[in-house]
């Protein structure tokens, strides 16, 4: 048998300027996890102006020494960088916090070392406590302190060297102890960490700062062409401005106007989305362009350029913003199409390709090719619309069905726009799947419609909410939550009972600090589908000049002018990051409440879903999380009835009749005790 010899290994040792390059090793602390970010900071995360940016991350180091970690953040303004320090939280959590004060882009990161000196103290007092401790544990104290003294500002520098001296003196060290732990000394060496090794967390995160209607907003959808006083005219801009006192009265703050371009006359749509317009037909908003002008023209019946700024301006005075419909589609009229029609796809027969979603054909709007070869110049000419219109002093913009064009154009496009005009704000009317709509959030815009006017039962309801309002979604996407539109008239209203419409007004207008309606529709409570079975309006306002009698009896103004008034009260209602629900034991019931960030204040909401019948219900409210004395009565005031309640313990009964009002908003006032044993409610 013959035994093989192991085979030798063979080793070639690199050494010198064979190495790769290698970090510095001792930078030993580890940062990862960092939030807030989006996709590994691949986008930015978004705030509004005032907020304070919680920032967290793990942070850890090998063995057992402290580490010390800093956030540091700047706006794109400036080069100079801030610091905060970052506070230990659990199991090597981080965190630390920032107010952005400036529209526009911050930039922030983490540093973080291995800090010798807490380590030092740290265990000096464990050797303290156990009666270990010895002079040479008090020369390394003192070798440290003197290390600090040579970071130190010149009115520190001979202090730190006078208390360094102090713990080389003598051996006994019990004289050294309160010294060593003096409060004073540890704060001013602090000042002066050693940070020649710290790490770096590897990029720089950024944060979008956008206007606070961004993250709170009321918003009024109106068709111009239809508000002219008297029946059978043509609305125009100055009726649009006589109109605004009643949008503003009812407490909206933006009123959204859909397209207000030329509209072509080939292929025109007739009432009720008829294939052949009649003579009079006034066509849709959406097929943009007629001889007359494109984008940046206003159609001729409506006015002019300079009645559409005195608009914008009359509307500023009210407080309102004009939100202006951006859709990137033109008519076959359009003069885009003569004069490049190389900015759309021909079909084989040389004609060019009009809009289609099959079976569907929508033959009075042309799309654009985003694959043109001559994609630069489309992109640029589409981007100068909106800059055109900024021009015209508006700064919203609804924009309709993003997700049919280029993704990478939008990106490209609004970061140049809110680079020139940090203040300026993108909606996106993109009801498609929900990867698409967060991706176009990630891409820049502000807002976005949501799934909400589909989500009726509770648990419906509660999942989607909740998946919109906590990390990491939140970060990125601000839905804005819609009861109805021009294109939607769900199921829900069709029923076309007054408390349906108080119910979806309700939940729309509580579970988010943003939200909008389509009136005069809603507030009349228009209900009629063209058909069974279909989402549009019967008579349409997208294809013909509606009449709308504001004083009819029934309307909903002076209700949705309460509720708009509430939200402007309470700041809980002006955000949606603390949104929580509640059990009760009634699946016709949706409890939930906001606070504000300071807690000062707390509103509960109780919504009966079903528009038919009472149901009533125990509620269960988390009383120590809600900062609620458990053994205590609290008051519950109902801002709509202006009833009060007087709640004892978590578990309180609620019984809600959908035909007088089929919901409560409590806020929660909450029983004090001050020394002298008298009480009041906060």
């Amino acid at each position: 048998m013959t035994v093989q010899e192991p085979a030798t290994a063979k080793y070639t040792l690199t050494t010198g300027s064979d190495m790769p390059e290698q970090p510095d090793g001792r930078k030993r602390v580890i940062i990862e996890s960092v939030s807030p970010q989006v996709d590994g900071g691949r986008f930015p995360a978004k705030r509004t102006i005032g907020d304070k940016v919680q920032v967290e991350a793990d942070i850890f180091t090998d063995g057992h020494d402290s580490i010390a970690a800093v956030l540091l953040y700047r706006h794109e303004s400036s080069s100079d960088w801030i610091e905060r320090p970052m506070r230990a939280l659990v199991n090597d959590r981080w965190t630390g916090d920032f107010t952005v004060a400036s529209l526009g882009r911050y930039f922030f990161t983490i540093h973080g070392w291995v800090d010798h000196w807490e380590t030092w103290r740290r265990d000096l007092q464990k050797r303290i406590a156990a009666g270990t401790d010895t002079p040479i544990d008090y020369l390394i104290g003192a070798d440290l302190i003197s290390d600090a003294a040579g970071r130190a500002r010149e009115s520190d520098r001979s202090w730190l060297e006078h208390e360094a001296g102090l713990l080389r003196t003598g051996s006994e060290v019990e004289a050294h102890r309160d010294s060593a732990l003096s409060p004073a000394l540890n704060d001013t060496v602090l000042r002066y960490p050693d940070r020649r090794f710290h790490s770096e967390h590897a990029q720089e995160l950024v944060i979008v700062v956008d206007p606070v209607r961004a993250r709170f907003s009321s918003w009024y959808e109106l068709f111009p062409r239809s508000t002219a006083p008297e029946p059978g005219r043509h609305g125009t801009f100055a009726d649009c401005e006589a109109r605004l006192p009643y949008i503003a009265g009812m407490g909206f703050n933006v009123v959204y106007l859909p397209p207000v371009h030329p509209i072509g006359t080939n292929f025109r749509k007739g009432k009720n989305n008829s294939v052949t317009a009649e003579p009079g037909d006034v066509g849709s908003p959406w097929a943009i362009g007629s001889p007359e002008g494109g984008h940046k023209s206003v159609h001729p019946d409506l006015g002019s350029l300079a009645d559409f700024r005195h608009l914008v301006s009359r509307a500023s005075e009210l407080g309102i913003e004009v939100a202006l419909d951006i859709a990137f589609q033109v008519s076959p009229d359009h003069p885009y199409v003569k004069d490049h029609p190389e900015w759309f796809r021909k079909r084989p027969d040389g004609s060019i390709q009009y809009a289609e979603n099959p079976p569907k054909k929508y033959q009075d709007i042309y799309p654009f090719d985003f694959e043109t070869p001559e994609w630069k110049q489309l992109w640029h000419e589409l981007k100068s619309v909106f800059e055109f219109w900024i021009d015209q002093g508006v700064h919203i913009f609804r924009v309709d069905n993003p997700h049919t064009k280029a993704f990478p154009f939008w990106e490209w496009c609004i970061n140049e726009l809110k680079r020139a005009c940090p203040e300026v704000l993108f909606l996106s009317e993109a009801f498609t799947r929900p990867k698409i709509m967060y991706r176009l959030a990630k891409l820049g815009f502000s807002q976005s419609y949501t799934y909400f006017p589909w989500r009726n039962a509770k648990t419906e309801l509660q999942a989607y909410l909740t998946e919109l309002t906590k990390p990491p979604v939140r970060d990125f996407f601000r839905p804005n939550q819609w009861p109805n539109t021009p294109d939607i008239l769900t199921e829900f209203l069709q029923i076309g009972t007054r408390e349906a419409f108080l119910i979806r007004f309700l939940l729309a207008a509580t579970l988010g600090a943003n939200y909008g309606m389509y009136g005069p529709a809603f507030e009349l409570m228009e209900s009629r589908p063209v058909r069974p079975g279909s989402e549009e309006y019967l008579d349409s306002e997208k294809y013909q000049i509606r009449h709308w009698d504001l004083d009819r009896p029934g309307s909903l103004r002076e209700f949705i002018t309460l509720v708009n008034r509430i939200r402007n009260e309470n700041p809980a209602l002006q955000s949606d990051w603390s949104l929580q629900f509640h059990p009760v034991n009634n699946e016709q019931l949706l409890c939930y409440s906001k606070r504000s960030e300071d807690g000062s204040n707390l509103i509960v909401m109780v919504i009966n879903l079903d528009p038919h019948h009472t149901q009533s219900g125990i509620v269960e409210l988390p009383l120590e999380q809600l900062n609620i004395e458990p053994d205590r009565p609290f008051q519950a005031n109902d801002l709509l009835t202006g009833a009060y309640y007087l709640w004892n313990g978590p578990r309180n009964y609620i019984e809600l009749d959908p035909s007088s009002v089929p919901g409560h908003i409590l806020r929660i006032r909450r029983r004090l005790r001050i020394e002298t044993d008298f009480e009041y409610f906060l």
